[in-house]
């Protein structure tokens, strides 16, 4: 499989691309091996590459995020160590590191040898990472279904809806003290569609009150990232987003005219 993954890689048009092919073949490879472990049966995934997986979002993304919905048969270091074997026996060189000793669990996936195989790195000790993250106290209030999935290998995946992980990509928005150009990508892309979406409102407000000091009204999302527009570095979430653009030229669109237009309802 890992020759699999070379030669997707290797018929790629550019650098970001093949290191943005790769990693993704790993992401799948990670979510196969879950499948096989049953980990969905308290797992949903969510987060950026849930969309990009499950909706068609046309940009690449890096870590893997998933909530859990129940603690029975919770069991991430058994999954890890599968995940492990999974690798090795896919003739990967990999190294994995687990960490419970927080509320969101993580699990650092790192494969050597790739990027020098594909002829973007000389040196073999370069690698591509893959941070797993698990929030094991999630807001109340998601809604999940399960989709089978055909990206590289055929499984099955329960996850958020499309406006639970909408209720999650405003939160980090309004929440996180760091810039993060693919949030921002990605709320355009919602705010885009046609018909329009709405996020999940009963999840957000609870996020919000998990989070918050000093909550707010989930209904008043728009205007709170309104208020927060003019402070926004453009080059710097250009300079963020733009490597995992499926398409170059949407950074074209990620100005502050047309983001403020996209939460008008005005494009």
């Amino acid at each position: 499989m890992k020759e699999e993954a070379l030669f997707i890689a290797k018929g790629s048009k550019n650098i970001n691309d093949k290191i943005n092919k790769l990693r993704e073949y790993v992401q799948a490879f990670i979510l196969r091996s879950f499948h096989e472990s049953e980990a969905f049966t308290c797992l949903s995934f969510v987060g950026g590459t849930a969309l990009r997986f499950l909706y068609g979002l046309p940009r690449f993304s890096e870590d893997l995020d998933f909530s859990l919905d129940s603690k029975t048969n919770y069991i991430l270091k058994d999954w890890v160590a599968k995940l492990e074997r999974d690798l090795k026996f896919a003739k990967f060189n990999a190294s994995l590191v687990v960490s419970e000793k927080k509320t969101i669990h993580a699990v650092w996936v790192k494969i050597y040898d790739l990027l020098n195989e594909v002829g973007i790195s000389a040196h073999p000790g370069q690698k591509i990472s893959i941070k797993i993250k698990i929030d094991t106290n999630p807001p109340a209030g998601a809604h999940a279904e399960t989709e089978v999935v055909n990206k590289y290998f055929l499984l099955a995946i329960r996850h958020y809806d499309l406006p639970s992980l909408m209720a999650g990509k405003i939160h980090a928005l309004c929440t996180r003290n760091y810039l993060k150009g693919r949030n921002f990508y990605d709320l355009f892309w919602y705010q885009s569609r046609r018909p329009q979406i709405e996020p999940n409102l009963k999840l957000l407000q609870s996020a919000i009150d998990q989070t918050e000091s000093t909550p707010w009204v989930a209904t008043h999302w728009k205007k709170h990232i309104l208020e927060n527009l003019e402070q926004v570095n453009w080059k710097q979430l250009l300079a963020d987003v733009t490597p995992f653009l499926e398409r170059e030229e949407d950074k074209k669109l990620l100005t502050l005219e047309f983001f403020k237009k996209s939460l008008q309802n005005k494009l």
